[in-house]
């Protein structure tokens, strides 16, 4: 089960625990009740030696005695018969009633009652029931109850009333033993047939004169006859009465036994039947608890489970975090002392950089002065040479043509390396110059950065650094223009030099155009990013993009990681596009890269042809680029 515990459910949980515990308590009660009131090997339905009070009999029906005598002839034996009767009567009537003498069957009761009434003497002693309460109809054998006591008579009895019993009661009779022998029976009961009979008031009206008259001894031994069969039917009687009452008996007890049996088998069932119930519903009530405990656990062990796994990821989300700000902090810190310690060696190579800048720049200076010198020297030498050529040629114009020829020759090739010469002096110092002012600007941008984070811990020291800075700058602005005016001055009188060299070989050429034998090619040379001709600077400078912007480092990035110094190359190329040669004017130190950037050029061939405006110049075109490499191929 996967449904969710109510809120209110330990309240309601705990009140059908009570009312269930009630229910129980009650079941068991009943069931215990009933157990208790099963009277084992009794009659009735009880508890065990407990009866009701109606279930109890207390009006008890005293015992019936009847004594009969003989009437006695002289005064003597009445009195003796008298004493006998009165000793004799208990003992007898103790006997009779320990027998449970049975009732007679066949005889009416009106002629009982008439006989008992007319035998009765002076002698004879009756003791009547006192408040004898109505019994029912009884059927024609009639069992007599054995549990009622027989007192025996009193020695001096009261006087005798005539004993009737009603044909409706039960009678129990305590008849005394006579000794003599009746010799007609039968003649005693068709005497006390024929007798009428008599009403109990009048019978005991008629018993005072008869007690006084003598009984005449027929009479008596007839009486005793009589009493003596009546004593024999009456122990027959009272012997199969026994016998049937024992059978009933029997019988009922039997059948009380298998009522008892029955009753408590069923009770048995019942209690078992009501066990099992219990059982079955107590059963069904732990498997409802426990399978409610078991959801509740199941519920419990999830809430904890999603707990646990929530401070799980909370944990790890914790470290996690603290892990990475720890990564952070320790990153900040050694990226501090990363910085820290490259502001000091920048500072420390800065400082050295502008020494040696500050030498170099001077050397620079004093070289560029010398060979601003030397060029001014050999231009003016060129100018005189050529001045007095022009005078030789004028004058010995008529001279031999080879001469003049081989001449015109020499001066061009000594133009050329004059020329190259100042081409490469010339992009030496530009390189200087750049790296020059490269550096001056890395120093500007770390100066400025160390004195933006360092100002607050050390203002004087700041400080310093600034006015450094600043006259160090205005050194170098200094040094910048002043070299920027000679570069100026010095590229004009180049470009003075170029031109009037320019003028001088456009000379030449048209005079040796008219001999049809020789034609050299036109050249045209771009040492910078600047010249007259505008055609070759925008052609040089396509053929720059082409090889920075196609996918060429891969030639020279294992060979470009190693330490190296930026080449210089020249490439020639042709009016059609083609290469005519690669040269190195200065090595980078790594022949694996020069390699590399020869294989650079000529994987990039065949580049544009010439516009129609150059090749109206040029022939081939001579392109000098510095080589640099960090992300790229960069030309400069």
């Amino acid at each position: 089960m996967s449904a969710a515990v109510p809120a209110g459910w330990p309240q309601a949980r705990r009140g059908s625990r009570a009312g269930r515990s009630l229910r129980a308590w009650g079941v068991s009660l009943a069931v215990h009740a009933l157990v208790l009131s099963l009277s084992l090997g009794g009659e009735g339905w009880g508890l065990p030696g407990l009866q009701l009070p109606w279930q109890t009999r207390r009006a008890e029906v005293p015992v019936l005695r009847v004594v009969l005598a003989s009437l006695p002839a002289p005064a003597e034996a009445a009195a003796e018969t008298t004493e006998q009767g009165a000793a004799g009567a208990p003992a007898d009537g103790a006997e009779l009633a320990d027998a449970a003498a049975p009732t007679v069957q066949g005889a009416p009761p009106s002629t009982t009652e008439g006989l008992v009434g007319r035998l009765a003497g002076p002698a004879a002693r009756v003791d009547a029931p006192v408040d004898a309460p109505a019994q029912p109809p009884v059927p024609a054998a009639v069992v007599p109850s054995t549990g009622l006591r027989t007192e025996p008579a009193a020695a001096t009895p009261p006087a005798l009333t005539p004993l009737t019993v009603p044909s409706n009661q039960r009678a129990r009779w305590a008849v005394a033993a006579a000794s003599q022998a009746l010799p007609a029976p039968a003649s005693v009961w068709e005497s006390a047939a024929s007798m009428p009979s008599a009403d109990p008031t009048e019978a005991a009206s008629a018993a005072a004169p008869a007690a006084s008259a003598q009984v005449a001894p027929p009479v008596v031994a007839r009486v005793d006859a009589a009493e003596r069969l009546a004593a024999e039917r009456a122990a027959a009687e009272q012997r199969e009465a026994e016998r049937r009452l024992a059978a009933q008996q029997e019988a009922t007890r039997r059948e009380a036994e298998r009522q008892q049996a029955a009753r408590l088998e069923a009770a048995r069932a019942e209690a078992a039947r009501l066990e099992g119930l219990r059982l079955a519903q107590a059963t069904q009530e732990r498997a409802r608890q426990d399978a409610l405990r078991r959801e509740a656990e199941r519920a419990e062990a999830e809430r904890r489970q999603a707990i646990r796994l929530e401070a799980a990821r909370a944990e790890t989300a914790r470290l996690e975090a603290e892990r990475v700000e720890a990564a952070r902090q320790e990153a900040a810190r050694a990226e501090q002392v990363r910085q820290q310690r490259a502001r000091e060696e920048a500072l420390r190579r800065e400082a050295e950089r502008v020494e040696t800048a500050r030498q170099e720049a001077t050397r620079l200076e004093a070289a560029r002065l010398e060979a601003v010198r030397q060029e001014a020297a050999r231009a003016e030498a060129a100018r005189r040479e050529a001045e007095r050529l022009e005078a030789a040629r004028q004058e010995a114009r008529r001279q031999a043509e080879a001469q003049a020829a081989a001449q015109a020759q020499q001066q061009a090739r000594a133009r050329e390396a004059a020329a190259q010469e100042q081409a490469a002096k010339e992009q030496a110092a530009r390189e200087a110059l750049a790296r020059e002012q490269a550096a001056q600007q890395a120093v500007r941008d770390a100066a400025k950065e160390a004195a933006a984070r360092q100002a607050a811990a050390r203002e004087a020291e700041a400080n310093r650094q600034r006015q450094a800075e600043q006259a160090l700058r205005e050194r170098e602005a200094q040094s910048a223009r002043e070299a920027r005016e000679a570069e100026e001055r010095r590229e004009a009188r180049l470009r003075a030099i170029g031109q009037q060299l320019n003028e001088e070989a456009a000379r030449r050429d048209a005079a040796s155009r008219s001999d049809p034998a020789w034609k050299p090619a036109r050249r045209g040379r771009l040492f910078g990013r600047s010249d007259a001709n505008a055609e070759m600077v925008a052609y040089a400078e396509a053929w720059a993009r082409k090889i920075q912007l196609n996918p060429t480092l891969a030639l020279v990035r294992d060979a470009a990681s190693q330490p190296h110094t930026d080449p210089i190359v020249t490439v020639a190329v042709r009016s059609d596009g083609s290469v005519e040669s690669i040269t190195l004017v200065r090595s980078s130190g790594v022949p694996a890269l020069d390699e590399a950037v020869r294989r650079i050029v000529q994987s990039q061939e065949r580049y544009a042809p010439f516009s129609p405006a150059l090749l109206a110049d040029y022939d081939v075109v001579e392109i000098r680029r510095t080589w640099h490499f960090d992300s790229a191929v960069r030309l400069y």
